[in-house]
């Protein structure tokens, strides 16, 4: 277990199952005292020192917290039997990104679909000799993924995304030579670029975080990432080379800027009940990587004043773990929350796109 003071709170990490959460700094160092076995005895004898309340109440009290050190069985753990490889596969993919070419064997258009539209942009002719060779297959219930006759798991159609997180992550892995232990996390964000230094925009679906970044792509920002995030152990954002994600209701703002829109193939992801098409984004090396200025929760909302505040990092902290893949190594879960802890953090909601773009570049600036 580790804490970390994190304003006035702590921020408390589970290794056993990976958990972050942020409590009252007496419940904190409740937790390490029991994580260290110290006797139930003496340590309500410490918060009773420490506040006043009856002693009762104080034992009840540790009961409760000590139901925190209860490991939760992980859902993502439970392993499935893999699916049974098929003997062909239906659609063939290549793809070059920087000086590596990737060989996709998906069993069927489903597991296609799944993929290879953000990727598409990547596309090549058929090729002889791969560096890598990622297959993807499924049945009813399952679906499979292996890298270079190797399985890497597989997980239930239900929950498909873990699937598609675990793909991308292989990829940036083999683009940015890196093992899985040298990531302190991967983040759903999208991240911008001023040659210098990075900054991350966050935002609940629909908030408006993919048109902002095409947006700021047009007005000679470089986009390093969009949805997936990898952050190293070094502290740096590492592009990735997926294309931007544009709604339909998007397209009207965008057209005028970047009119490859308009021909653009049209997905239509019934699950996410959303339609999208895909933007190529301007960067092409994919070997970037940059160290991050701040993170900007970014909200599109029509006929608002531009609203730019500083926010806590608490508020930030608890709207980007869930959504994140943090590692589970303990020296990486320090890093992260030390990283954390010193990054600004703001809220940006605007309904003037240059306004927006302008405030961005004060960020990177320093003028704000």
């Amino acid at each position: 277990m580790t804490t970390k003071k994190l304003e006035n709170k702590q921020v408390v990490w589970f290794q056993d199952n990976n958990e972050y959460l942020v409590v009252e700094p007496l419940i904190a160092e409740t937790l390490s005292l029991l994580d260290k076995k110290i006797s139930k005895k003496e340590i309500v004898s410490q918060i009773t020192k420490q506040v006043n309340i009856p002693s009762q109440q104080a034992i009840d009290l540790v009961a409760d917290i000590e139901t925190l050190l209860i490991s939760s069985e992980e859902k993502n753990n439970k392993k499935l039997p893999p699916v049974t490889r098929p003997k062909t596969f239906e659609v063939i993919k290549y793809y070059s990104i920087n000086s590596l070419l990737f060989k996709v064997s998906y069993a069927s258009d489903t597991e296609a679909f799944l993929i290879h539209p953000k990727f598409a942009h990547l596309e090549i002719d058929k090729i002889t000799q791969t560096d890598h060779h990622f297959e993807v297959y499924n049945d009813a219930k399952s679906i499979s993924f292996s890298v270079d006759d190797a399985l890497i798991g597989t997980w239930s159609l239900k929950e498909v995304h873990y699937f598609q997180g675990k793909f991308s992550m292989e990829l940036v892995q083999k683009i940015h030579k890196k093992n899985e232990d040298e990531w302190i996390g991967v983040f759903h964000a999208s991240a911008v670029s001023n040659h210098n230094n990075s900054i991350l925009f966050l935002g609940d679906s629909g908030n408006g975080k993919s048109t902002s970044l095409a947006l700021l792509q047009a007005s000679g920002f470089t986009c390093l990432a969009d949805d997936f995030v990898p952050v190293d152990n070094s502290l740096n954002v590492h592009s990735f080379p997926s294309a931007i994600s544009i709604k339909k209701n998007s397209l009207e703002t965008l057209l005028p800027i970047h009119p490859e829109l308009k021909t653009s193939a049209e997905f239509h992801f019934k699950k996410l009940n959303k339609i999208v098409r895909y933007l190529p984004t301007n960067n092409h090396d994919y070997s970037l990587k940059l160290p991050c200025k701040a993170l900007i929760f970014i909200k599109y909302k029509k006929d608002s004043d531009l609203i730019f505040n500083k926010i806590s990092n608490i508020t930030a902290f608890e709207q980007l773990v869930p959504d994140s893949w943090l590692s589970p190594i303990p020296k990486n879960a320090k890093l992260f929350l030390d990283w954390f802890e010193k990054l600004p953090c703001y809220q940006l909601t605007y309904s003037d796109n240059e306004k927006m773009i302008e405030t961005v570049k004060k960020v990177f600036a320093d003028e704000l």
